[in-house]
């Protein structure tokens, strides 16, 4: 098999660079749907003497108005905890009462255990310390790539890094699905995911840049990209084979989790082929960037 994967490079690297601008965009005029892990909120706990169907408890939270209020069971199937974000106006105990009365429209013997204000988990100053330390992180990794391979590596694996996480925001602006915690350490292993994909691709590469008689680098790149491909795609197919199951069996809890890395999974192996080639075609990447020096000879003392 002999895939032409540089033929649509470049429609597919202006691709990148639209869906990047377009994602940018979304985060700077819609933002995020920040969850209550951001936003905080009121929390309350009630109890039935027979099991509460979640599903059921949802349903008459949204329709009394809390349609982003986050329903899990608390200990038992037979209590439950429910968070809702702050409302303008409203005080945490005027917030829960509301939430109770909601929930009790199909259980009549539901019993209020707690009404509390939950801050947010993560504050100003910790979102600006995470934002930093992805950075580092990212910056880290560029100086990793850039001496195991070449400076246009090093370059090109972080740029596709950012793609990846810039894109994957972008569509949780544009569909606004719900961005916690959860959603952040989906972020954090998409990166992990990503560079562990392109630094496979990238070994490829430089092999066949040292090795092949080729001096193309458009046909090098091609070759290493089709000599790694059935692993690429092998990765991706377990691996979303585990999102899938996150996603349907996992609850609540995980789904948003499973969106993100199921998104992330896609760019990420598309971006290991095409984003990484472009920024090294556009850096004009040849055989001479990965020539091993040989050592000087020394003279002998007469």
């Amino acid at each position: 098999m002999n895939i032409n994967f540089m033929g649509a490079r470049k429609p597919l690297g202006v691709l990148s660079l639209l869906l990047v601008i377009a994602s940018v965009v979304l985060l700077v005029t819609r933002g995020l749907n920040l969850g209550l892990d951001f936003t905080g909120g009121t929390t309350v706990v009630v109890k039935s003497p027979v099991d509460v169907e979640l599903s059921q408890a949802r349903s008459d939270l949204a329709a009394s108005g809390f349609n982003d209020a986050v329903v899990q069971h608390y200990g038992s199937p037979k209590e439950v905890n429910v968070r809702v974000a702050p409302r303008e106006g409203s005080n945490a105990d005027e917030v829960g009462y509301d939430v109770f009365a909601a929930l009790k429209l199909h259980n009549e013997e539901l019993e209020l255990m707690k009404v509390e204000f939950v801050g947010p988990q993560v504050g100003d100053e910790l979102r600006d310390e995470s934002g930093t330390a992805m950075l580092l992180a990212l910056g880290l990794m560029m100086v990793y790539v850039w001496f195991r391979f070449s400076n246009k590596f090093g370059v090109a694996t972080v740029v596709a890094l950012f793609h990846d996480v810039i894109i994957v925001l972008g569509i949780f602006s544009l569909v606004q699905w719900p961005f916690d915690l959860t959603v952040l350490a989906a972020v954090l292993a998409l990166i992990g995911y990503s560079l562990n994909d392109s630094i496979v691709v990238a070994d490829r590469i430089r092999e066949d840049f040292r090795n092949s008689r080729q001096n193309d680098p458009d046909t090098i790149i091609n070759s290493a990209v089709n000599a790694t491909f059935s692993r690429t795609i092998n990765t991706s197919l377990t691996t979303l084979l585990v999102l899938v199951a996150l996603y349907f069996f996992g609850g609540e809890v995980m789904r948003a989790f499973s969106e993100a890395l199921l998104v992330g999974v896609f760019v990420g192996t598309y971006s290991s082929i095409y984003v990484v080639s472009n920024i090294l075609f556009m850096m004009k990447v040849s055989k001479e960037d990965f020539l091993i020096p040989e050592p000087e000879e020394i003279d002998e003392m007469p």
